[in-house]
């Protein structure tokens, strides 16, 4: 059965591309999409920022027909700025707008933002009120277990964000504290799914990064679908590879090294179009060690690529770790 986030259909165990700062960028996205993934997030937005107009945030607006349907998401501690966002990214029109609670990083939770607000439910439950009532797009929501160890409310604050409006919920596997340290938890995802009062869409997150662990966490946890987030950093194909595999309980096989250095080269131009050459550069820096993870006596090419500054020469070196690996 098709799973619905208000009326928009979006496949049966859809496989969500998480949200990820300076990674989930358009180039990124284009990427996944092409590779099999069924829904879409921009990387999280400063409520702030947008009704200042700053350009870091009014960029990050930007989303393209090929890769709907797209969440844009927002975070903030202030009520009212959040509403003014939700009316900024409207406009955008997106499928859907995703508040995000559940980004841990200290600068974000320490303001009362993101996995900050798990610290003060009553104000995380009213400004998602607020939010909903602000906008005719579905709104969704993505979120942790809780702040800590003694405070994984989750079933209880599923139910409750649920009954103020939202459309959907993805969760994070752990608490704020914990970062992304240790296992992700997924029988506390398992309960919110399996309380009957639950009617929306419930998406699970944290540590599906192979086909066979989402097949176990369908299967024990009942999920509508998956999110998946570092999994899929230099590694679009996983979505593809999932959806395979669930469908006939067999492995593709796993890219070869022209696979990989043509997707990183993709990847590279449309970051280069997007951001300029400087930027665009600069920005792919972080995703060559995993597009080519695993690969022995990797690190002088690395070395060469993450210090060269020309799209010429990153092409070259990139030519030669084709010649160079071609038994991978």
């Amino acid at each position: 059965m098709s799973v619905k986030i208000g009326n928009i259909d979006i496949g049966e165990f859809p496989l969500l591309l998480a949200p990820m700062e300076d990674v989930s960028d358009p180039p990124f996205r284009a990427l996944c999409k092409e590779n099999g993934a069924d829904v879409m997030y921009t990387e999280f937005i400063s409520s702030e920022g947008l009704i200042r107009d700053a350009f870091k945030s009014t960029q990050k607006l930007d989303i393209y027909d090929f890769e709907r349907p797209i969440g844009i998401q927002i975070f903030g501690n202030e009520i009212s700025s959040m509403r003014q966002a939700t009316e900024i990214c409207a406009k955008e029109n997106p499928e859907f707008i995703d508040i995000n609670y559940g980004c841990p990083v200290k600068k974000v939770a320490n303001k009362g933002a993101g996995a900050g607000i798990l610290k003060d439910i009553p104000k995380m439950i009213s400004m998602t009120k607020e939010i909903v009532e602000s906008t005719s797009i579905p709104v969704t929501v993505k979120t942790r277990l809780g702040w800590d160890e003694n405070s994984k409310y989750i079933v209880e604050v599923a139910e409750r964000l649920q009954d103020v409006g939202i459309k959907a919920i993805s969760i994070h596997g752990r608490t704020r504290k914990q970062m992304y340290k240790g296992e992700a938890d997924w029988t506390l995802i398992g309960e919110v799914k399996n309380n009957p009062n639950m009617k929306i869409p419930i998406f699970g997150n944290g540590d599906v990064n192979t086909p066979e662990k989402v097949k176990e966490v369908k299967n024990r946890y009942g999920v509508d679908g998956v999110m998946i987030g570092r999994g899929a950093i230099g590694y679009p194909w996983i979505f593809n590879e999932i959806k395979h595999y669930l469908k006939t309980n067999t492995l593709l096989e796993k890219p070869n090294i022209s696979e990989r250095v043509r997707v990183c080269k993709q990847h590279l131009k449309h970051s280069i179009i997007w951001k300029g050459e400087k930027l665009g550069i600069a920005e792919m820096k972080r995703h060559y060690s995993s597009y080519f993870k695993a690969i022995p006596n990797f690190k002088e090419y690395r070395t060469r690529m993450v210090t060269s500054n020309s799209e010429k020469e990153v092409l070259e070196i990139l030519n030669d770790v084709k010649a160079k690996f071609i038994n991978y």
